[in-house]
């Protein structure tokens, strides 16, 4: 057996290098921030875009509250989408607060934002969060939701409008739930990116942990099973986690912020908590591609929403 050696840098002996990737002529990389109210569909376009499950989606506000990336990479191009919370001026705690951060911290350092409005006309709440956008960088308007639209005839007039209001780079009206216009989106953004190589391995799709993306799946399947009946102020942590080749074990607990709140998750002999359980294990799975044993339980942390060292526990800080 002939022994292979990898090559070292001059000056760098003992760190291996990655083979070299022939980079096409013309390959465009950048960082694109997908900023926008709450609830216009803003995950729901990233994971559309991406192709895979980066950012959990409900109906609920506040549903994204971190950034997370997610990498989407083509023959002529790698697209690095930035998830961002939806910009809360209606609710103040320390938790709206760090989101608000992140989403002023994002926009300082993209090539492209993809501003993000329901197709159905512009919001006070939009034109909030159209001031903290700057014009230095390409901003291209999205009018999601066009599958919901009674009358297709109301685009032109509010894509005139939306002129008005800020110098575009372009507008793509889209259904990120229906995929329409994603392809003529991600040309266009295309167009504004710098010519680069990829800044990530062309297998990635998220900067973001298995461990993360399991908590956020459980917390997705709390708010879409609760609906209205309890608050945004549910967490989840991972408590355990246990993994091999051929099985995972996992432990979650749902953090919620009154003794009150914990019957309405738990519900009736369990049957919620059970089915929270379930459906988000049918989707851990889908993701570790092995079977999983979760357990979750519900504890509750009084005002965690608002303790700064609740939220620095809990990775928001």
């Amino acid at each position: 057996m002939t022994e292979e050696k990898s090559a070292e840098a001059p000056g760098q002996e003992g760190i291996v290098l990655p083979p070299a990737r022939k980079v096409p002529a013309g390959f465009r990389c950048g960082y694109i921030a997908v900023v926008g109210r709450p609830n216009v569909g803003k995950s729901t376009l990233i994971n559309r875009l991406v192709g895979e499950k980066v950012s959990i989606t409900s109906h609920k506000p506040q549903t994204t509250r971190d950034r997370a990336l997610g990498v989407l990479t083509r023959e002529d191009a790698q697209y690095i989408f930035v998830d961002t919370p939806g910009f809360q001026s209606r609710y103040k705690s320390g938790l709206t607060h760090y989101m608000n951060n992140v989403v002023r911290g994002v926009l300082t350092d993209v090539n492209v934002v993809l501003f993000v409005i329901d197709a159905s006309g512009w919001k006070g709440a939009d034109e909030e969060v159209l001031r903290l956008v700057p014009r230095e960088c390409s901003v291209i308007l999205v009018l999601n939701k066009t599958d919901e639209m009674k009358n297709r005839d109301a685009l032109l007039p509010l894509m005139a409008l939306s002129m008005q209001k800020f110098p575009f780079a372009a507008i793509v009206p889209t259904s990120a739930k229906k995929g329409t216009q994603c392809e003529e989106l991600l040309t266009e953004i295309r167009r504004h990116l710098p010519e680069d190589g990829p800044y990530y391995d062309p297998d990635l799709y998220t900067d973001k942990s298995s461990r993360y993306l399991a908590a956020e799946t459980v917390r997705e399947k709390a708010f879409r099973l609760l609906g209205d009946e309890l608050p945004y102020g549910i967490a989840v942590t991972i408590d355990k986690w246990e993994e091999d080749e051929r099985h995972a074990n996992i432990v979650a607990t749902l953090l919620v912020e009154r003794e009150s709140h914990r019957p309405i998750v738990i519900g009736e002999k369990g049957a919620k908590l059970r089915e929270i359980s379930r459906l988000a294990r049918a989707d851990i799975e889908q993701m570790l591609g092995k079977p999983t044993h979760l357990e979750v339980w519900v504890r509750v942390r009084r005002g965690w929403s608002d303790d700064a060292r609740a939220l620095k526990t809990l990775g928001y800080s």
